[in-house]
């Protein structure tokens, strides 16, 4: 059940949602001639039972599963939000890792950047990775270490030179 849980956005926090994975599977074989308003309802449905989501929150569950339905078939692209980063720490949750994650959370805010800080710990999600060791740090979708704590200098340096290649911008 661990290996079925899929990390969705739901405003600005990252939630793992139990059974998406196969709600989106089942969802695919079939979705030809399906409204976007159908399919919300159909992952909405099936999820709902094995996950707890606030009354008040359900149009923007609603919103967020068929986002990640539509990155599940290729419809969308998985992208950075709109001017920020988004950066995943990979590991069990060890000190390590959460070190890496208060230090990317801390650079983050010393340089303005806005961005989506997510800490990736189910070992089948970091599995997709292809990572051979942990913590490990993802930028924009691209590996910058591996089984090491990266200190705050070469943090810092990785997105200032992201800033630099427009890839991001500082927060309002």
């Amino acid at each position: 059940m661990a290996g079925d849980i899929v990390q969705v956005t739901i405003g600005e926090r990252s939630v793992g949602i139990v059974g998406l994975k196969k709600i989106m599977e089942e969802l695919a074989k079939s979705t030809s001639g399906k409204t976007d308003a159908e399919c919300r309802e159909f992952l909405y449905g099936g999820i709902a039972g094995q996950n707890y989501i606030p009354p008040k929150m359900a149009g923007e569950y609603k919103e967020a599963l068929l986002r990640a339905f539509k990155i599940f078939t290729g419809e969308i692209r998985d992208e950075a939000p709109s001017g920020g980063v988004r950066i995943q720490v990979l590991g069990p949750g060890c000190f390590n890792c959460d070190r890496m994650e208060k230090d990317v959370r801390e650079v983050l805010a010393e340089l303005n950047i806005p961005g989506d800080l997510s800490h990736v710990t189910d070992p089948a999600e970091i599995e997709k990775f292809g990572v051979t060791g942990t913590p490990a740090l993802v930028i924009n979708g691209r590996i910058v270490c591996v089984g090491t704590v990266p200190d705050r200098n070469r943090i810092r340096q990785w997105l200032i030179d992201l800033k630099a290649s427009g890839e991001c911008k500082e927060g309002a």
